[in-house]
């Protein structure tokens, strides 16, 4: 059974299980210029039938653009999947932006939710409401 995702949390904060560090740079790839209810609909079934960045890998990428396809971009959306799970294979965890298609909202979020670290200049406004709520 795939577990969905609820309208009241972050997709961040619902991302669980192994491959959690893997997981979440997928899901804030896919959140770039998507809304973000269409992006729970889809990770738990992207999620379900690639459980590790292996199997996602190893999966065709026709497969995978078809199930990326309601966010749109998912040509190059898919690719972009592809380049950055390649890279995180041998990443060393440090740094977000070190790996393809992870930029400031990635990275920002990274260490929001993985290092309880606040960076400077947080754009994004869901991650500022979510900062707002952490700090009071």
């Amino acid at each position: 059974m795939i577990k969905t995702m609820v309208d009241d949390l972050m997709v961040q904060q619902q991302i669980r299980g192994p491959h959690k560090k893997w997981k979440h740079m997928v899901a804030v790839m896919c959140l770039n210029l998507t809304y973000r209810k269409q992006v729970k609909i889809i990770l738990p079934k992207l999620f379900a039938r690639y459980p590790t960045p292996e199997k996602y890998l190893r999966g065709r990428l026709a497969t995978q653009q078809r199930m990326l396809e309601p966010l749109g971009m998912w040509r190059r959306r898919s690719v972009n999947i592809r380049k950055m799970t390649k890279q995180y294979i041998d990443w060393d965890g440090k740094e977000a932006s070190d790996l393809h298609g992870i930029g400031k909202y990635g990275s920002d979020s990274y260490q929001i939710f993985f290092f309880n670290h606040i960076p400077d200049n947080v754009q994004d406004k869901e991650l500022k409401k979510y900062i707002d709520k952490l700090i009071g």
